[in-house]
């Protein structure tokens, strides 16, 4: 068995996978890379099977019809055979030096008596055209190098979320608490990270900056012309959230709260891109969805509208509208997201 699995999702990748994967090469053969060609059209098909052929021992190359994200994350779970489990997208890469202590972290708990279920480490947005890059950083808010549970986190602050691009989960956890993405749409990286945590006790907070977030490309998910365009996946994966996870169930009071307030960061994006398209076709949508919160769950509705965030979405007229674009422009800010 593989110390750790990482899928890499392609999609006409080819003129960046390359750099991907030899950043993730440096793990040798303590580690998997599964590169899921997702139904390119360009050379990345050929690309993948060339690196497997080269490096048979680490790479495997998997072809598969066009799914998606998300159908592309599935199939590497389902052919994971590492302990743990990485999702890195073929336009990001990882550094060295933090991925060697995190492989040394991962190999020393996979033999101890306790389980570890998720290792969190930092990232840093890559972005084009930043002088200065900002880092996400759990740095006084989880405990380091040592395992943990919920109940020894600090509180998060607005903003601050534990991300796809922080986490590396155990893979049996995945298959158990049933994680399945939909085919064919953007922004499933919240789900993957967020369904899954009900089920997470254990955690390992490493402090180095591992994974590289490549943004700034005109054709990326996360530029904001784009989240616009596409306003209806943004809205599923919103109600996929709120329907795969009861929050008035789990127990632990620090645990709820945070999945609570990433929950309401999901809700105020789609909100927001509602507000900011400037089309009644997408004021529509907005008043939709909370109409869809209020009735799929009622006390969750009056929670999201009663924190400060819920309800400056959702002041009445033009005046309302500017006042909630602003409050975007300060998440946006903190989050660095587009």
């Amino acid at each position: 068995m593989k110390l750790l699995s990482i899928a890499v999702p392609c999609y006409n990748s080819q003129d960046y996978m390359e750099h991907c994967i030899n950043s993730l090469l440096a793990g040798g053969e303590d580690v998997e890379i599964l590169i899921v060609d997702d139904g390119s059209m360009d050379d990345t098909a050929n690309i993948a099977d060339e690196y497997a052929r080269k490096y048979p021992a680490i790479v495997k190359a998997i072809h598969q019809e066009n799914g998606g994200h998300g159908e592309a994350v599935n199939t590497g779970i389902a052919n994971a055979s590492g302990l743990f489990f990485k999702v890195v997208d073929s336009d990001d890469w990882v550094e060295e030096e933090a991925y060697h202590k995190i492989l040394a972290v991962l190999r020393e708990l996979s033999g101890g008596k306790r389980t570890l279920d998720m290792l969190i480490s930092n990232f840093v947005y890559e972005k084009q055209g930043a002088k200065h890059k900002k880092v996400m950083k759990y740095k006084g808010i989880l405990p380091e190098n040592q395992l943990f549970g919920w109940s020894e986190a600090k509180h998060f602050k607005k903003g601050h979320y534990i991300l796809m691009h922080s986490v590396i989960y155990r893979t049996q956890l995945l298959r158990e608490c049933g994680l399945t993405l939909p085919r064919h749409t953007f922004y499933v990286d919240n789900i993957f990270v967020y369904v899954p945590l009900p089920h997470v006790e254990t955690m390992y907070y490493l402090n180095v900056d591992f994974y590289r977030y490549f943004i700034g490309r005109e054709d990326q998910s996360v530029n904001e012309a784009v989240m616009i365009r596409r306003i209806d996946q943004q809205i599923k994966v919103n109600k996929i959230m709120i329907e795969s996870v009861n929050l008035w169930g789990i127990m632990n009071s620090k645990q709820r709260k945070y999945m609570f307030n990433y929950l309401e960061i999901i809700t105020i994006i789609s909100t927001i891109m509602c507000i900011r398209s400037g089309t009644e076709e997408n004021l529509e949508k907005k008043r939709e969805l909370w109409k869809y919160i209020k009735e799929y769950d009622l006390r969750l509705f009056h929670r999201l509208r009663k924190g400060i965030m819920g309800r400056t979405m959702n002041l009445p007229g033009k005046s309302g509208r500017k006042i909630s674009v602003a409050a975007y422009k300060i998440s946006q800010k903190v989050i660095g997201f587009n």
